[in-house]
């Protein structure tokens, strides 16, 4: 939905939830945040991203096209940001740039970049400095 909150309404959450840190947010969380980068991800991008996956080993959320690069996304709705499937994509694929959203801080190192999740919006233009530099 290009709308989170309507995705909240729709789940028939009540808005109490992000406050009491009940249950249900905890098992759904994931799948808000990645409705929220997915709706600032569109706005940016003129393909629509795309999904992989490599059978039960492992599975990236959303896959950009920047120019002539293929950038995987993954998306964490929490600060615990281990990834198995990051791992196995970067090994088998070895691409320039890597992408994570997570409640972690933004930092970048050996062509990877972590931003918060709040700062969605502003993806296309942190690629855009990345690539420039590499």
């Amino acid at each position: 939905m290009q709308d989170v909150g309507l995705l909240r309404r729709l789940s028939q959450l009540d808005p109490t939830i992000y406050g009491e840190g009940n249950r249900l947010l905890t098992e759904f969380k994931g799948a808000l945040a990645e409705n929220f980068i997915l709706s600032g991800l569109l706005r940016q991008f003129e393909d629509l991203p795309r999904y992989w996956h490599s059978g039960n080993m492992a599975e990236v959320d959303f896959l950009l096209q920047y120019q002539n690069r293929v950038i995987h996304v993954e998306v964490k709705s929490d600060e615990n940001i281990k990834s198995k499937s990051l791992s196995v994509y970067r090994k088998h694929f070895t691409p320039n740039l890597s992408l994570r959203f997570s409640l972690r801080n933004i930092y970048s190192t050996d062509g990877f970049l972590n931003l918060p999740l709040f700062l969605v919006d502003y993806t296309k233009k942190y690629i855009s400095i990345l690539t420039r530099t590499n």
